[in-house]
């Protein structure tokens, strides 16, 4: 019944928010996420906490406006995400232009499969969405929502040009045969996983427990591992989706430290683009929660 109600809550925000024009939907959505961080104390602290541990060299004024600005962030995105129906080749490039793609071409040209490596960041959402609609569907790795009827509408949005949603929790099997039918595919690991899902690199000099899937099937497959992150760009006005070259793989032929040293070497990356556009990140994630057993809780 909560689940229905929340849904029930939920569905008249988003319809309005796709019906309207875009300046307005963005402009509705982004005080619609300013309601969010002013009334919700727990997220405000989280992110706080996050923002102390990573940057302990900011002011505390300093980190409070990159969190606002992160909920701007997330309120533009989510006018995007309302907005997806209306998406055609025609106007989508009103919305988000590539940067990079002959990085994406050489990597998917090798044959042995792709892996998109991402985060929270940015216009997520918009990636995966804008590349299918260009005649690149790919698969999507996702943890399912705990609201199942908005995990749902998620999902036909997510697929509705041709993605394909694979869960988080058994997706070995699907990114080894996606890997050996040269697939493409698309993660996101910048979330707080436990062992022996996840392994301790450093993540803004912070030991975080981080996916070692990408790395695992990445040495196992020879798949190319392309950078991808989907920026907003103020002075634009659009989102840029940003392919990096792939990256060189580490391989000195110990399995367990190679998959360890380019986890370490995907989260690197990941922060090095946090660190370029703090306000793009999500924050407001509990993302050191597992800690190194001794350790004291963070959060």
């Amino acid at each position: 019944m909560r689940q229905r109600l929340e849904y029930a809550a939920a569905w008249p925000v988003i319809k309005l928010l796709g019906a309207l024009p875009r300046p307005a939907a963005r402009a509705l959505a982004i005080g619609v996420a300013w309601v969010v961080y002013v009334l919700h104390v727990r997220l405000r602290r989280v992110g706080m906490r996050n923002l102390d541990l990573a940057f302990p060299e900011k002011s505390e004024p300093e980190r409070a406006r990159i969190l606002r600005a992160e909920f701007t962030s997330l309120g533009r995105q989510l006018a995007e995400v309302c907005q997806f129906p209306k998406y055609t080749l025609e106007n989508v490039e009103q919305v988000v232009l590539y940067d990079g793609l002959e990085n994406y071409e050489q990597a998917y040209a090798r044959g042995k499969g792709v892996l998109f490596l991402t985060a929270h960041f940015g216009g997520w959402e918009l990636s995966a969405f804008t590349h299918s609609m260009h005649g690149h569907p790919m698969h999507v790795v996702m943890r399912a929502m705990d609201n199942a009827y908005l995990d749902r509408l998620i999902r036909e949005y997510r697929t509705m040009h041709g993605n394909k949603t694979v869960d988080k929790d058994n997706f070995v099997r699907g990114l080894l045969a996606a890997m050996k039918a040269g697939e493409v595919v698309g993660i996101l690991m910048d979330t707080n996983m436990t062992p022996p899902q996840g392994i301790f690199v450093d993540f803004f000099g912070v030991p975080a427990c981080t996916a070692s899937g990408l790395a695992r099937i990445a040495l196992r497959t020879d798949a190319a591992v392309v950078p991808t992150f989907t920026i907003w760009d103020a002075a634009l006005g659009k989102y840029r989706l940003r392919f990096d070259p792939a990256m060189e793989l580490i391989k000195t032929g110990d399995l367990e430290a190679d998959i360890v040293a380019n986890t370490q070497m995907f989260t690197h990356l990941i922060e090095k683009y946090v660190r370029k556009y703090p306000e793009q990140w999500l924050w407001v994630h509990r993302r050191w929660k597992t800690r190194p057993e001794g350790e004291p809780v963070v959060y």
